[in-house]
């Protein structure tokens, strides 16, 4: 049975470029952390070549990229005696594409790492000056001193060895949607298997090959192919992230979609989804609101709307409790008792003398005659 958790499309059903997600669980490794920070790896130190030594910080799958492969990467470099953080390819959220053996000189340590890597591999590796940036160094972007030996942590996302080492940037439209594509169904077919990290990379590979650069360069019925195999992608990626529960990433993914395609049903359902885990309600309701408003019979989008009223009346009860429970109920008024004898009567001479001493003592110091009653004053 469909997991509730994707939507369906208006008609029904998913249509080929979506996954559908069957009612299991996964494990995910989160994606390496935003750390200034030389990462602490205790794995063994092998040793790759007389300047290149690595740490594997999390096992990849399948057989190793060949010469020629088309890799990609994300990556950060640290200058090692420094800790100096001077490139990182995950805060631009933009995967890196290399050609082993058609790196730059700069880079022939890391691709000697590549090399040695299977798909979705981590691992730490520490390179020479001499396979680095060299006796001179690099004055300008990035910013590296001379003779600086280099520490790099790589995620190999995958590799493609289907063009014989052609670069993207050399790639026909044609070629470049075709490779997408193809890696799309790919991702599909590993979800289809349960196999969730083998599936995310086959998407982020296909997305990297439709990047910015490449879109902005295309229109009409062009665009419109590239199109249809991205956002699909970008979806099926936030499917996946809100089952592993990385929301916020999720909502990335729908986001980008939605820049191009501001009423896409399914975007803004899984992006509703993710909010709605964040506890961020109101702009959960506004997704789901405005998907109804394009998909008015999905029950799947009711039922979250539902689940939203349901969760408002349930915090609204909570908090009507908590401030009971520190306020209380307002007390009844108690009446007064007064205690027999608490009152005694008392004489004219001193009632004035309390109340009225003016009256009582006299301009000259001499009181008012006891025979005049309080009536005459």
């Amino acid at each position: 049975m469909a997991d509730p958790d994707v939507l369906s499309s208006p008609s029904g059903s998913d249509d080929d470029n979506d996954i559908v997600t069957e009612g299991s669980a996964f494990v995910h490794n989160e994606p390496a952390q935003d750390d200034k920070d030389l990462p602490k790896v205790e794995s063994e130190m092998e040793v790759l070549h007389e300047k290149v030594k690595k740490q594997i910080i999390k096992e990849g799958h399948g057989k190793k990229p060949p010469k020629l492969a088309t890799c990609f990467l994300n990556y950060r470099a640290w200058v090692k005696s420094t800790s100096h953080k001077f490139e990182d390819s995950w805060q631009e959220q933009r995967p890196i594409e290399l050609i082993l053996g058609k790196e730059k000189a700069e880079m022939a340590g890391l691709g000697i790492g590549i090399a040695s890597m299977r798909s979705g591999e981590r691992a730490l590796f520490h390179v020479g000056w001499e396979l680095g940036y060299g006796k001179e160094g690099n004055f300008s972007f990035p910013n590296v001193p001379p003779m600086a030996d280099l520490v790099y942590e790589v995620e190999l996302i995958g590799f493609d060895e289907a063009k014989e080492g052609k670069a993207r940037s050399d790639m026909t439209v044609e070629e470049r949607i075709e490779a997408a594509e193809r890696r799309k169904v790919e991702g599909n077919d590993y979800f289809k298997e349960k196999k969730v990290d083998e599936a995310m990379q086959q998407y982020e590979m296909a997305i990297a090959y439709m990047g910015d650069d490449f879109m902005f360069q295309l229109f009409g019925k062009y665009r419109d192919m590239a199109l249809a195999v991205k956002n699909p992608c970008h979806l099926n990626m936030a499917a996946c992230l809100i089952k592993l529960k990385r929301y916020e990433e999720a909502i990335g993914q729908c986001t980008i979609v939605l820049s191009e395609d501001e009423n896409n049903v399914k975007a803004l359902f899984r992006r509703g989804k993710a909010r709605a885990e964040l506890g961020q309600t109101d702009a959960a309701r506004e997704d789901f609101e405005k998907a109804r408003k394009y998909a008015p019979q999905d029950k799947a989008i009711v039922r979250e709307l539902h689940l939203l009223a349901a969760h408002d009346k349930a915090v609204y009860q909570k908090q009507k409790e908590i401030y009971k429970g520190i306020f209380g109920p307002r007390p009844e008024p108690k009446p007064m008792r007064v205690k027999p004898g608490a009152f005694r009567p008392v004489s004219q001479q001193q009632y004035l003398e309390v109340l009225h001493p003016d009256l009582w003592w006299g301009s000259h110091g001499t009181h008012v005659h006891q025979s005049q009653s309080l009536a005459d004053l």
